[in-house]
């Protein structure tokens, strides 16, 4: 790699629309920056591009020059892939619009919009797709490793409603992927995350939800933990188009309807939203109400957009991060064991867990029609997240993480994980989430799409075989 320098830059600036940040430019802070505090890189350039043609010019000066190559769509992931030190970063932050056909159901969205930008933009038509429950999350890397959160009972993942993809591969080359052009690329991007090419438009199907909700927060104390995880698993029992839970591990926030005595308490609280008739809804709190009544509850409707943004000031931009995930066949008893002997000893008032269930529309999509990291049977994925705002508790809460999850893998599903809810994942476990067949597949695809591995800053998919050699362009 030779040094980049100012006239290098200059000649980049003259082939893109949007624009590109070397070290001393003013704005270059704040381009490089990602969620996760933990990370801090600096690019030797940072293009912001306009347009997918100055994706593919971005990519391809990057590779003239032998630099590594990054994509910042959200800068959401823990792992801080969408950064890198001395590389030349895609920043598709001004890509982020979202344009809605109310008639068919269907929008297309930018591949640097966030999850809030593009429920505002489908909200004022009544319409939504599966999301995660973080607002300022990045639409592509969600999608593009399965994404789910609280419609996924409903509508399945957010890959499983992905209609096309506009796609820049390695080598430059803009193609519009979907079931009818290019399928074997559209199969691998539905949960191969980034290893194929920078996605820059979404075309999603969208489904009526909202604009208003119904949502409940239920809260207990710690030593009430494993009463909640019986109670979450027998509501559970059933698949339910109508009504989703999340139990969170979490401290009781700082709002209005906590009463003062127990703002800050750590607990367990159960996060139940309904999105048919409002009597289902009621009818789950009354019977939470009488199984297990809780320390105190927020009962309300609630605008979905809303919905979306409440842990978005509780996982803020800057916040040290590290986590892990893993699916659980069942919620059994030594499963609750286990969760309610763990969630104690975090040291960080920032560090939740979540316990999601999938069924419903979740397993309605046959196992291989995708590329997504797990199996299509019903089951929970369980995500252990340390969160701090100073050293001392982050290193802390990282080690209970690992331990956390370390206790959940004897009753997991194999070693396997969701991609998007890891900060680290070793080739063997990734190979395990994907499964032999999947795997196979998509390492000979990555050899297709990108034989030289350009697009490695992700949950990494090596080219099957042996790879060409790579023709580089002297640097001016």
């Amino acid at each position: 790699m030779a040094p980049m320098t100012t006239s290098h830059i200059d000649a980049l600036r003259g082939t893109v629309r949007g624009a590109v940040f070397g070290p001393s430019d003013q704005g270059y802070d704040e381009a490089r920056t990602v969620w996760n505090g933990l990370i801090d890189k600096r690019p030797a350039v940072v293009v912001r591009c306009a347009n997918a043609d100055d994706v593919s010019a971005a990519i391809q000066f990057a590779r003239d020059r032998d630099l590594e190559l990054a994509v910042r769509g959200g800068a959401h992931g823990t792992a801080g892939n969408a950064t890198v030190d001395d590389g030349l970063m895609i920043d598709l932050s001004q890509m982020r619009q979202t344009v809605v056909d109310p008639v068919t159901r269907t929008g297309l969205v930018g591949g640097g919009a966030t999850l809030a930008e593009r429920d505002k933009a489908t909200q004022e038509h009544g319409l939504a797709v599966t999301a995660g429950i973080v607002g300022h999350t990045g639409v592509a890397g969600l999608t593009l490793g399965g994404g789910m959160g609280w419609l996924t009972r409903r509508h399945g993942l957010a890959l499983d409603n992905l209609l096309s993809a506009e796609v820049v591969g390695a080598d430059g080359r803009i193609v519009r992927a979907s079931a009818q052009d290019d399928p074997d690329l559209f199969w691998a991007i539905r949960g191969g995350g980034g290893n194929f090419g920078v996605v820059t438009e979404f075309e999603f199907r969208l489904h009526p939800v909202g604009p208003l909700v119904d949502f409940g927060m239920f809260f207990w104390p710690l030593e009430q933990g494993a009463d909640a995880l019986r109670l979450n698993r027998e509501l559970l029992a059933e698949p339910s188009a109508d009504v989703n839970v999340i139990l969170a591990g979490i401290n009781a926030p700082p709002a209005p309807f906590v009463p003062e005595e127990h703002q800050g308490e750590p607990g367990y609280a159960m996060l139940v939203t309904g999105f048919g008739p409002t009597t289902r809804h009621a009818a789950v709190a009354d019977r939470i109400r009488r199984e297990l009544p809780p320390l105190f509850e927020m009962v309300t409707p609630i605008p979905y957009a809303e919905l979306q943004q409440m842990f978005d000031e509780a996982n803020r931009f800057g916040l040290l991060a590290y986590d892990k995930a893993l699916y659980l066949e069942d919620l059994t008893d030594d499963v609750v064991s286990v969760i309610s002997e763990q969630i104690p000893r975090k040291t960080s008032p920032l560090s939740p867990f979540f316990l999601y269930r999938l069924d419903g529309a979740y397993c309605d999509v046959a196992d291989e029609d995708t590329a997504f990291g797990g199996l299509r049977s019903p089951r929970y994925v369980a995500f252990m997240i340390g969160l701090a705002d100073n050293p001392e508790m982050f290193e802390a809460d990282k080690a209970w993480v690992r331990s956390f999850w370390d206790a959940l893998v004897p009753y997991a599903s194999g070693i396997g994980s969701y991609v998007n809810g890891e900060f680290e994942i070793p080739e063997d476990r990734l190979r395990a989430s994907f499964g032999v067949d999947k795997y196979e597949r998509l390492a000979t695809l990555k050899a297709q799409y990108d034989p030289d591995n350009v697009f490695h800053r992700n949950a990494n998919i090596p080219p099957a075989g042996p790879r060409p050699p790579t023709q580089r362009k002297p640097v001016d």
